[in-house]
């Protein structure tokens, strides 16, 4: 027989239960930590979602009114009664657009169109805390 296998060893390589549980509490206080963060990081990015999905509305209203002229865009803004009526009006003028304006925006947030096509003023924008101004 080897001679090194005869003799009991010393040294035991491998972990004992109390390392393992520290290293599980450890890690349980990390993630403990971590979970706030990364649900604040994802309300925040939702809310710039939303927020640069306003304004590229903004930006698709202007291309509309030049692609139209202000008259014509004028008279096809308000013959769009609802919001959905206006967002298919400009909807080839966004980059990324999904069929439906509840679609388009992120859950729980909401756009509201100016009643005036000419007057450029920006989209308002509401999210499930209230209106956002950006």
């Amino acid at each position: 027989m080897h001679p090194l296998l005869s003799k009991p060893s010393k040294y035991i390589f491998g972990f004992s239960l109390v390392e393992m549980m520290a290293c599980v509490s450890i890690i349980g206080i990390i993630s403990f930590m971590a979970i706030p963060s990364v649900t604040r990081m994802r309300g925040d990015s939702e809310r710039n979602l939303a927020i640069a999905r306003a304004e590229a509305l903004n930006l698709a209203q202007a291309s509309y009114i030049q692609v139209r002229g202000r008259t014509q865009a004028a008279l096809d803004w308000t013959a769009a009664g609802s919001s959905d009526a206006k967002y298919a009006l400009l909807r080839t003028y966004l980059s990324y657009a999904e069929t439906t304006l509840t679609a388009y925006m992120p859950s729980g947030y909401t756009i509201t169109f100016p009643a005036s096509i000419t007057s450029m003023t920006k989209v308002g924008l509401t999210s499930p805390t209230g209106i956002i101004y950006y």
